[in-house]
């Protein structure tokens, strides 16, 4: 299997390739600009073939450039996990534009654009997976208007285009993270909401990447043939927050 996967270079995305490696798939991911994660995330990348690019999802004649890199050192592609985001937090009266432009263009357009450029392999194939990673913030959070609405914005797109392209073979479905021990979770969490979290949880406390690669690999593998427009909640049961 060859697996694509945008911001591998840590957190949930990094969980993400060391899993697939680990079974011994092929994976390309991408990051923005910390070469020295990237290369990081190489050196702890399993048996499979591990290339990393950079790239700004953006950006789609940088995100159309780096599909077509993936494809001419791989052959081919198989599963499509558009995973980069960021945050830029802030209560909606006061957000600047610039900080809801990012976070959109990051975390909505740019899984978008993934898609789209491989979806003509895809469907060409007869054969693939897209895999979004969405989050508990689908249902809002305050202080992350732009996040809450880029992650509910990713079910939709999922379920339409696995009412696209299900029938030619191609399936698209979303986890949605609950609250994850990540470099993003650590910088912009506040102390009161993982200690809500923890607390709020029917499992008293916050979950480890591993846990969320492994539902991403349950949707990428042969069992989950059948399943198309799903929202998995990897959530511990914690499917709402303050």
């Amino acid at each position: 299997m060859i697996v694509f996967v945008t911001g591998g270079s840590r957190g949930l995305g990094r969980a993400i390739v060391r899993a697939a490696t680990a079974a011994g798939h092929d994976v390309g991911f991408t990051y923005v600009a910390d070469a020295a994660a990237a290369e990081e995330t190489l050196g702890l990348a399993g048996p499979g073939r591990c290339r990393a690019w950079q790239m700004d999802t953006r950006d789609p004649q940088q995100v159309d450039a780096v599909a077509d890199a993936m494809l001419d050192a791989f052959g081919s592609v198989d599963v499509v996990v558009p995973n980069a985001g960021i945050t830029r937090n802030g209560m909606a009266a006061t957000m600047p534009d610039a900080a809801w432009r990012d976070v959109i263009d990051t975390n909505l357009s740019g899984a978008f654009y993934v898609a789209r450029a491989f979806l003509p392999t895809l469907v060409g194939q007869r054969r693939g997976r897209l895999i979004f990673v969405s989050s508990i913030a689908r249902d809002g959070i305050a202080g992350q208007a732009n996040y809450s609405a880029a992650k509910a914005g990713l079910v939709g797109l999922a379920k339409a285009l696995g009412k696209e392209y299900g029938a030619r073979g191609v399936t698209s479905n979303v986890v949605v993270p609950g609250f994850f021990e990540t470099d993003m979770t650590r910088g912009s969490m506040s102390r009161t909401l993982k200690d809500f979290a923890a607390a709020a949880g029917p499992i008293d406390r916050v979950g480890q990447p591993a846990e969320l690669a492994a539902a991403v690999m349950f949707l990428a593998s042969p069992e989950a043939a059948f399943v198309n427009c799903a929202v998995l909640p990897v959530t511990a049961g914690l499917d709402w927050a303050p």
